[in-house]
């Protein structure tokens, strides 16, 4: 990926990790990718880049294709049964990639491992390179606070917008915590150069009165990421930096709602099991969860268990204080993988007493891809369930100063 792209890199490994775990003891099957691109001249050397180690771990100059004569170039990777793999073409980089008849770079292709060997993609037009690919663009004020330690934990970024007319009032302001941070406001650092569009989907819907003013923090995530956000010792010293470190640094900065009824946490796939964690486990801090395509259960072919936090939730107590979960999915590619595992964790939920529509949420978009647009469209319907209550807006607090 693009130099500007590093941080893209950070969310591959979690990708990778559903992947092998879906697949352990599956048989490999081979499989041959071949590209139609009438466009470009026979000499031209084109590369594919994907999902898995065979497909370059999304390295756009590593995974070479032979051509294979009129117009047509082949690769070859083996792959388990059962897998989904996901992946686009390029000629060498980033900026020059396979593009639709606008030059806007495709969507990834995807393909789910099964009976076919062959699988046969089409690309009539290529980007040109000729401008930067990914734009930055925030709407609204952003502060950044750069690299926050915490022992066990790589420093990383925090980033933090604020509400319209934040500077001309005195309230204060529920807060919602995001993993991923560099994936939410700006394309320029967001993998793959697609960003949640949290800050103008905030604006617009404070604006028309949808949902209480809030505020916003990103958390960066890093190499570790797929460590910090699943359970295990690293994950414990991620979700205590949260509680310990960022929002008490959070609450003495800004005016916020230091209170549990205005502390909101959210995240996707690993990230969304990460934001039920810290709902789940630290409900004294932490009143609402936005979980989108969240891993909570993870099984082989064979349905040898290799992952289950909702185990955990069946045999642990309610928590003592009310929670509010808005979970979500997808239907394509490795949105199948997660899908026992919603399921599984809204039946446990609702045998604790969670109630759809009160203190449970629930979307499935069956077109839906593993991938930030999907997340960026459904975060609108994430943030109205879970603060548009005319009570949330009443709840906003009259301040002088951040809080002491």
């Amino acid at each position: 990926m693009p130099s500007a792209l590093c941080q893209a890199r950070l969310v591959i490994p979690f990708i990778c990790w559903l992947l092998l775990v879906s697949v352990a003891l599956a048989s490999p099957v081979a499989i041959t990718l071949q590209l139609h691109a009438p466009s470009l001249p026979e000499d031209s050397v084109v590369y594919v880049a994907g999902s898995t180690s065979g497909l370059g771990n999304w390295k756009p100059d590593e995974k070479r294709m032979e051509y294979a004569g009129d117009h047509r170039w082949i690769y070859e990777l083996n792959a388990n049964s059962g897998t989904t793999i996901e992946y686009k073409y390029t000629l060498g980089s980033w900026a020059r990639e396979g593009a639709d008849a606008t030059g806007k770079p495709l969507p990834n292709f995807s393909h789910t491992v099964d009976g076919v060997s062959v699988v046969k993609d089409q690309i009539a037009s290529w980007t040109n390179g000729s401008q930067p690919r990914f734009v930055g663009q925030v709407t609204g004020a952003v502060n950044y606070h750069r690299q926050i330690e915490y022992d066990g934990l790589r420093p990383r970024d925090v980033v933090v917008w604020l509400p319209p007319d934040y500077e001309n009032t005195t309230f204060r302001y529920p807060v919602l915590y995001m993993h991923d941070g560099q994936n939410l406001f700006d394309p320029k650092t967001s993998a793959f150069g697609v960003d949640w569009q949290i800050d103008e989907i905030c604006t617009r819907l404070i604006g028309e009165r949808a949902i209480a003013p809030l505020i916003v923090v990103g958390i960066y995530n890093t190499p570790d990421r797929t460590k910090e956000y699943l359970p295990g010792e690293k994950g414990s010293a991620y979700r205590n930096f949260i509680v310990n470190t960022v929002k008490p640094m959070i609450d003495q900065t800004y005016r916020t709602d230091a209170s549990r009824d205005g502390t909101l946490v959210g995240g996707s796939s690993a990230g969304g099991l990460c934001a039920f964690m810290l709902a789940w486990e630290h409900s004294a801090v932490f009143s609402k969860a936005i979980c989108m395509s969240p891993a909570f259960k993870l099984e082989n072919d064979e349905k040898k268990l290799k992952f289950d936090y909702v185990s955990t939730v069946a045999d642990s107590a309610r928590p003592n204080h009310s929670l509010t979960f808005y979970i979500d999915d997808g239907g394509v590619g490795l949105e199948k993988l997660l899908q026992p595992g919603v399921d599984a964790m809204l039946a446990a939920l609702r045998g604790k007493g969670y109630e759809a529509g009160r203190d449970l949420f629930y979307v499935r978009d069956e077109n839906a891809r593993h991938e930030e647009a999907a997340w960026a469209e459904r975060f609108p319907a994430a943030i109205t369930n879970l603060l548009s209550t005319t009570a949330d807006r009443e709840a906003i607090r009259f301040t002088d100063g951040p809080n002491q």
